[in-house]
């Protein structure tokens, strides 16, 4: 593991991670539901390799080194190049080998969870001059927070998952015509460390530290990120039904009773990365069929059209979906935007209370 300092007292507590846990609800039982999706690094496709793919290439000895996906995000193109981690495990035959991991389904939902963990008092933590985020936690209570969204997992499951996190590396690159290319390369879990004195393994309640992604800490920093309704998204059963409720999180914030959303298969397909081994086109469809009624019977779309667009030889080209929010939707992206435009002032204030300070630092994503 990538040992990290543990976070000092104002790291723990500050003006950042304030509005970062700071949630518009009515109830306790509603806060406990919220936490933040990140509007770049939510739309990342770098959870698309299934563990059962992975197994079929491992039989097959055709494990690749390298992964890259293309995506886009806001009208410009990006590519997401990922190397695993590669693990020490023990095979069926009592073997010790080197086994490689793409993150997937699982380590998805375990870096969720951790940003749940974070975005509640005394877990995360924000350093602005060292540029640096993270959470502290145990393991207990990371599991009894997967077990509570309907994810159980046991301890060796979450401690493989967080060793894959923070073994695998993401390069994204981006080229456009104004900004030239660029690119940045880090781990999914820039550090992590546990911070007991024996058997860290077997003491679930030792803490852990995890450090996120430099784009978590950015989105922390410059306030990306939106209020959402994480325990209905981490209750739905498909991991496209979950992507498709970020995405509309994330864009759908001028829900309405008389507004839609509209989305087509080729955009989902391109952009979740999560229907390419499907070798029919009618298959893959299918599958986003099923998403969208996921989520219509998990109450957060009201409804969905489709229009087929043909082509020549009455070839299906495309599909376009049209979504009415659900009235629970519509509810929380108001709150969303409201706690939105709160962040916003306050962070003005801060900004500009703080304008003669010469050690101010800024940061952007091109």
């Amino acid at each position: 593991m990538n040992k990290i300092k543990p976070p000092v007292s104002t790291e723990l507590q500050n003006k950042q991670l304030d509005l970062f846990q700071t949630f518009l609800f009515n109830t306790d039982d509603q806060l406990s539901q919220l936490s933040n999706t990140l509007a770049f690094w939510d739309s990342i496709p770098r959870y698309s390799i299934t563990a059962r793919a992975m197994t079929k290439l491992r039989k097959a000895g055709e494990f690749p080194q390298l992964v890259s996906i293309p995506f886009n995000f806001r009208g410009k193109e990006f590519t997401a190049t990922i190397q695993p981690a590669w693990l020490h495990i023990t095979d069926t035959d009592g073997k010790d080998v080197i086994t490689g991991y793409y993150p997937s389904a699982n380590e998805e939902l375990v870096e969720d969870a951790l940003r749940k963990l974070a975005a509640q008092q005394n877990n995360g933590y924000f350093d602005k001059p060292g540029f640096r985020s993270g959470v502290v936690f145990s393991l207990h209570a990371l599991r009894k927070e997967l077990e509570s969204r309907g994810h159980t997992r046991n301890y060796y499951q979450i401690i493989q998952s967080l060793h894959i996190l923070a073994g695998s590396t993401i390069k994204l690159h981006s080229s456009n015509n104004t900004d030239g290319e660029g690119f940045s390369i880090s781990a999914y879990l820039t550090g992590l460390s546990a911070v007991s004195r024996s058997k860290l393994e077997d003491d679930p309640s030792a803490k852990w530290i995890a450090q996120f992604h430099p784009l978590v800490t950015h989105a922390i920093d410059s306030l990306t990120y939106r209020q959402y309704n994480y325990a209905q998204m981490m209750g739905h059963a498909t991991q496209l039904a979950r992507w498709l409720h970020k995405q509309l999180s994330i864009k759908f914030t001028f829900a309405s009773m008389t507004t839609s959303f509209e989305m087509r298969f080729s955009t989902i397909k391109r952009d979740s990365a999560l229907l390419e081994g499907y070798q029919l086109q009618r298959k893959a469809i299918s599958m986003t069929d099923d998403a969208w009624e996921e989520l219509k019977s998990n109450g957060v779309i009201s409804s969905y059209t489709k229009n087929e667009i043909i082509g020549l030889r009455k070839k299906l080209v495309d599909v376009v979906y049209t979504v009415v929010a659900s009235r629970e939707f519509i509810t929380e992206m108001k709150a969303s935007n409201k706690r939105q435009q709160n962040l916003e002032e306050n962070n003005k204030d801060a900004v500009v209370s703080t304008s003669g300070s010469r050690n101010k630092k800024t940061a952007s994503i091109s």
